[in-house]
């Protein structure tokens, strides 16, 4: 009885009536591939022969190569949103008895107010990196309102790339920020040596760390790159910390992928979308520019990174009178 009484204590927690976190999170993982695994099966079927009638259907006027690639697109991104926030939902709701708001979605005045600095700073942020490489002659204007797809036009790519990365902006900061940071920094509290605070930096490093490695398959990846990565997420995990909502980190992320790629031409974390209001050319150094992967894995993307944290934090210095970590971080409200 003694021994199954220790075995069930390092599964389940009495005190909080859950699954301990090591479990929390891996049952939050099978349900992820699970769902990952449903929305592939979707894409098959949209992919299907059988699927093209309908395919030209809802995109008139289109041929059925250029209907399949547009139906893909918005079916691949409403599943990447469907299952990343259905995941966190239900295990948030059903593993961690926490409310979906708890994550960073309190909606009120603050939090539009706060969505609105981390746009404005992201967009900042970027348009200095732009300018500053501009004026030292590592970029070169080449052409405006430049879209790769041959006779298409360019405002409809334009704009799916700001629905885009608004998405991405919002279920990578759910997960990354909102998610696991909120359990990682609840878990590690259960260690009587770690403190809150400590709990929180952990959480913050931890998930900083994941974030680069997830992003070290893209294209073009390097040391350097999976790097920067590593300190951009330090910044939107200082905004999700210092304020307990995810609003200015969903806004920094949004505006900053927006504004490099769409907008001034650079290379998206390794990637290109193929349209850009100003499109580029960029020379200089590849240590300072980033070069292929864009400026997050160049100094020159460190730097900006660097003050984005320093602005963030002058900004809730401003609004709240005191920097601290919200108690809701380690001690969240269960339902």
């Amino acid at each position: 009885m003694l021994l199954f009484a220790r075995l069930r204590d390092l599964v389940w927690n009495g005190d909080t009536e859950r699954l301990r976190l090591p479990w929390r999170l891996l049952v939050w993982l099978v349900l992820l591939v699970g769902l990952g695994f449903l929305a592939q099966l979707l894409i098959v079927l949209v992919r299907s022969p059988s699927a093209e009638p309908l395919l030209v259907l809802v995109t008139p006027g289109l041929s059925p190569d250029r209907a399949l690639i547009a139906v893909l697109n918005v079916v691949f991104l409403v599943l990447q949103l469907v299952v990343m926030v259905g995941s966190v939902y239900v295990a948030g709701r059903y593993l961690d008895r926490r409310s979906f708001r708890d994550f960073g979605f309190r909606l009120d005045r603050e939090w539009w107010l706060d969505l609105g600095f981390g746009l404005a700073l992201g967009a900042a942020l970027m348009t200095g990196v732009f300018l500053f490489e501009l004026l030292v002659g590592w970029v070169t204007v080449r052409d405006l309102f430049f879209v790769a797809r041959a006779e298409s036009p360019f405002w409809p790519w334009f704009l799916w790339g700001l629905v885009s990365f608004v998405a991405v902006g919002i279920y990578e900061e759910l997960l990354f920020r909102g998610y696991l940071i909120t359990n990682l920094a609840e878990g590690l509290t259960w260690f009587e040596q770690i403190g809150r605070a400590t709990a929180v930096a952990l959480a913050v490093l931890v998930t900083s760390l994941f974030f680069g490695v997830a992003h070290a398959g893209n294209p073009n990846a390097t040391l350097a790159s999976t790097a920067g990565i590593v300190v951009a997420a330090l910044v939107l995990a200082g905004g999700y910390v210092l304020t307990g909502e995810l609003a200015v980190p969903i806004g920094i992320h949004i505006t900053w992928n927006f504004f490099q790629g769409p907008v001034y031409g650079f290379p998206v974390s390794g990637t290109n979308g193929g349209v850009a209001l100003v499109a580029i050319e960029q020379s200089g150094p590849t240590v300072l520019t980033g070069g292929n992967f864009g400026p997050e894995a160049g100094v020159i993307g460190l730097l900006a990174a660097g003050i984005g944290l320093v602005l963030v934090a002058l900004w809730v210095r401003w609004r709240d009178g005191r920097l601290r970590f919200p108690p809701e971080l380690t001690t969240p409200e269960r339902r």
